[in-house]
Parts: C-alpha cells; structure tokens; sequence
C-alpha cells in the first residue's frame, strides 16, 4: 500500500472547500506553490485531476466529490482529538473578525454580539460588511468573510448552515396610529392602510411576497433598501410594515411604535450563521462560529441587553 501524507489531505479539503490555491495557502500559512505542489502529487497519488479550473475558482471532479467526504471526516475526528488538549483562552485572545450582517443584523444581532465579546474576549474586534447575499458565499470561500448571518437558505458544499432560531413576522405601525389601535389589524384594515417594504440585497422577501398574496402591492407607498429606516418613517407616519417579530421588538423599545398581529399567517423565517467547514477554519474562527451560535441563538428580549448594548 502505497503511504499517504495526512498533510495532503488537509490540502485536498481546504481546496474542495475554498476552491482556491490562494485561500489554502493562506490558511495553511504557506506559499502558493506549495499547494499546487501539493495538488500535483494528490492528482498523481489518485489518478484523478481532481480539480478543474473555472471562472469562479476551481471546480472538483466527480472523482474529487467521491473522495471529499472521508477525507474531511477523517481530519476532522483526528482535529477534535488534538483540540481536546488544546489551551484556548478567549480572554488572551487578539484579533479582528470581518462579518456580514443585514441592516436588521446591524441594529439588533451586532449590539448583543459586541456586548458578549466585551465580556468574553475584549481583545477582538469586528469589521462589518453589508450583506450581500448572492455574493456572501464567495466572499467567504475567498476569506474575505469569517462569517455571515442571513435568513435564505444557501446551498454550498463549501460552507455550513449552522441555525440559530425561528421568526414570525408581525405588522408595525406607529404607537399612536389614527386608526389601527387593537393589538391585531384585519386584512380589511390592512387593504386600507399605506404600506412602507423593504427590498434589498439582504434577503427578506415575505413582507412584499405577502402583500402580493392578498392583492395588496399597490399599497405600498414607500419601497426602501433597509430595514433600519422603518422605525424613523413609521413613528412619523400613519403608514405600516411587515417586520421580523424580534425586530419589531427592538424596534418598539427604543422608537414610539407598537406591533399587531397579522391577519394571515407567514411562513416563519429561520435565522443562520454561515462559515466555513471545521477543519478549514482557524482556531479563532472555531471560537468565533462558537461563540456566535451560543450568544445569538438564544431568544433575548430588548429589556434584557445591558445599557451599552441598546440599538
């Protein structure tokens, strides 16, 4: 039998997972000619060319797809193994992070996020990007992004869904609406009010997609980019918006606004995290997907985030 360098297989996984010379090599910490070094011998050990080189980075075989599943999960047991004896404290720990985040992730994720971090690991800091969510997935494979909140569900055997918790949608007007004054708005009141949507590259398509549904697009009065304009207009307005509960929430804390229910049901949204697969992550970023998925997929009223941490 022929030996097999388990370097090799690390290679082999950050390429299928990355599809790049350049984001291996840089999360391996080595050149790039090393890689393609690497990726000759792995072409010459399987008899397989593994990876063919496209416009969007390199793309595996099918012989590369057959391979994929045993070698990462064979790296990953020996990475959990060797973790276990690992020291990592957070608290010792310097570094940025780049993320992507929706408006709505911006004024109610990041603020519970920043807050944790300032008591967990106050060494870190954060760069956040918008999220683009035809882009995210690229940006994370490239290493632009260490990871990305969104509600689509993407599908990329280069990066995990990791979710984080479920949303209903709710109406939102101002608290001292002229007419909508009960705690739920029939479709009948609905139909007669203005409306104020958001449409933008961050993903959220209910509201709009349920006022299709029912007729009532020509209601919408102001069509915006981002969420984070709504509790500004609605407070001044007698319009109203169909937001994410949680955000209807925040919202409603810290402007004169109220939530009512809706006189139909939507299908609930679920809130992700997205980042790379285990073994190609370093061992911040573990932290890091750790670190997000227990402070963020835990449901957190408003009143409960410290002071600093208010939108």
């Amino acid at each position: 039998m022929r030996t097999f360098d388990l370097n090799l297989a690390r290679v082999f996984v950050l390429l299928y997972e990355t599809g790049s010379v350049t984001v291996t090599a840089d999360t391996l910490h080595v050149t790039q000619p090393t890689v393609s070094y690497s990726l000759g011998k792995l072409r010459r050990h399987f008899g397989d060319e593994l990876f063919r080189r496209t416009g969007r980075g390199l793309t595996p075989t099918a012989g590369a797809r057959r391979l994929y599943e045993p070698l990462q999960r064979a790296l990953a047991d020996i990475d959990g193994t060797l973790r276990q004896a690992d020291v990592f404290d957070p608290a010792a720990m310097s570094g940025r992070f780049t993320l992507a985040l929706s408006d709505l992730g911006e004024v109610t994720l990041l603020p519970r996020l920043l807050a944790a971090a300032r008591e967990r690991a106050p060494g870190v800091s954060f760069t956040v990007r918008p999220l683009d969510v035809d882009e995210a997935e690229h940006q994370l494979r490239r290493g632009d992004l260490d990871a990305f909140v969104a509600t689509p569900v993407l599908t990329s055997h280069r990066t995990v869904r990791i979710p984080l918790f479920h949303e209903r949608y709710v109406g939102m007007v101002a608290a001292d609406h002229p007419r909508v004054r009960g705690e739920s708005v029939t479709l009948a009141e609905l139909a007669a009010e203005s409306h104020a949507t958001v449409f933008g590259p961050s993903g959220h398509v209910v509201p709009r997609a349920a006022l299709a549904a029912h007729g009532l697009l020509d209601r919408v009065v102001v069509d915006a980019t981002r969420f984070s304009m709504l509790p500004y207009l609605l407070e001044q307005t007698d319009l109203i918006a169909i937001v994410p509960e949680y955000v209807g929430e925040v919202f409603a804390s810290s402007h004169q606004l109220r939530m009512v229910r809706l006189p139909f049901d939507t299908e609930p949204i679920e809130v992700a995290l997205y980042a790379r697969h285990e073994s190609s992550r370093s061992p911040s970023q573990r932290w890091l997907v750790q670190f997000m998925s227990e402070v963020l997929g835990e449901r957190v009223s408003p009143a409960q985030l410290p002071p600093s941490a208010a939108p």
